[in-house]
C-alpha cells in the first residue's frame, strides 16, 4: 500500500547439500568447503544439527577449509554406541578429521556444549590447535554450580521434559558429571588465541535467578582468561544464538582469530603448526 513501509527481508545463504562418512564403521554427517589452513571445524551445540551453521558456513568457507558436522544421533549419523562424554566426543572428531584427511592445525569454533567439545581437545592436543572460538559456550563450572541456582520453574521445566522425551541413555547430557571430571583432569587450556562470543540478552532472563545470571556471566569471563591471548567478544542483540542473530559478528570474529592463528607467538618457534 502506498505511504507504507515494506517489511525488512532477510536471505540466508543456502548451505551445500552434506554427505555422509565411514568413520571406524559408523556413519557421520558431515558438511565441508573451502580450502586453506587452519582448517576450521565448527562444532554444534547439544542436539543441535549442522544446519545451524547456514548463517555463517559461507562467509567462513570462503576463506579457509571449513567442516560442520553432526554427531551421533544427529541427522544422518549413526546412533551413539558409548556414552558421550566430552573425552568420547574428542576421540570421534579426531578419527573424522583423520578419515577427510584434514590436518592440523586446525580453529575450533564450538556453541554452547559443543564448546566443552572445543576446550577438551585443545587441552588434550595442543599441537594439533591455533586457535579457539567460544560461542556462548558451556563452561565446565556451568555443568555443576549453574543447577544450584535454577528455581522451582527451571526444575520442572526440565522434569517435565524428561517425563515426555527422555533423552537415550548414551546421550551427552545425561553424562555431564563425567564430562566435568574429564575438564577437570586435563592439563591446562594452551596459550592460543581465544575468543569467547557471549551474548548479552539471556534467553528468560526475566524468570531466571539474578545469582544464576551472576554466575554464568562469571564463567563466560573466565573462559576469555584461560588464554593469555583469549578475549571476550560482546555480542549485544544476541541471546544464545548470535550464529543467527549477529551471523556478521560471528564471522568476523572467526575470520580475525584466524588472522592472528597464522601468526607464530613471540619468541616461541612456530613448530607446531606443521602447515603454512
Amino acid at each position: 500500500m502506498a505511504g507504507q513501509a515494506r517489511p525488512a527481508i532477510f536471505f540466508m545463504p543456502q548451505l551445500p547439500t552434506s554427505g555422509v562418512v565411514d568413520v571406524d564403521g559408523r556413519a557421520v554427517e558431515m558438511l565441508l568447503g573451502g580450502e586453506g589452513h587452519p582448517v576450521v571445524v565448527l562444532i554444534n551445540g547439544s542436539g543441535g544439527p549442522l544446519a545451524g551453521w547456514q548463517p555463517v558456513f559461507a562467509g567462513i568457507a570462503a576463506q579457509a577449509t571449513t567442516l560442520a558436522y553432526n554427531r551421533p544421533g544427529i541427522g544422518r549419523s549413526a546412533p551413539p554406541a558409548e556414552p558421550q562424554t566430552a573425552a568420547t566426543m574428542v576421540a570421534t572428531l579426531q578419527r573424522l578429521l583423520a578419515a577427510l584427511a584434514l590436518a592440523p592445525p586446525y580453529v575450533f569454533v564450538g556453541h554452547s556444549f559443543g564448546g566443552l567439545v572445543a576446550n577438551l581437545f585443545a587441552r588434550l592436543h595442543p599441537q594439533q590447535v591455533a586457535g579457539v572460538v567460544l560461542l556462548e559456550a558451556t563452561a565446565p563450572e556451568d555443568l555443576t554450580a549453574l543447577k544450584a541456582h535454577e528455581n522451582a520453574l527451571q526444575k520442572s521445566l526440565a522434569w517435565l521434559m524428561n517425563r515426555v522425551a527422555p533423552l537415550p541413555p548414551h546421550h551427552e547430557t545425561r553424562h555431564t558429571g563425567r564430562t566435568a571430571a574429564e575438564l577437570a583432569a586435563a592439563p591446562p587450556f594452551p596459550p592460543v588465541p581465544l575468543r569467547v562470543i557471549t551474548g548479552a540478552r539471556p534467553a528468560m532472563a526475566w524468570a531466571t535467578r539474578p545469582e544464576l545470571l551472576q554466575a554464568r556471566a562469571a564463567h563466560q569471563r573466565a573462559l576469555a582468561g584461560l588464554s593469555p591471548h583469549g578475549r571476550q567478544v560482546p555480542a549485544g542483540k544476541s541471546g544464545h544464538f548470535p550464529q543467527f542473530s549477529e551471523p556478521d559478528l560471528v564471522v568476523a570474529t572467526v575470520l580475525e582469530l584466524l588472522v592472528h592463528a597464522a601468526e607464530p607467538a613471540l619468541g616461541e618457534v612456530d613448530d607446531r603448526r606443521g602447515l603454512r
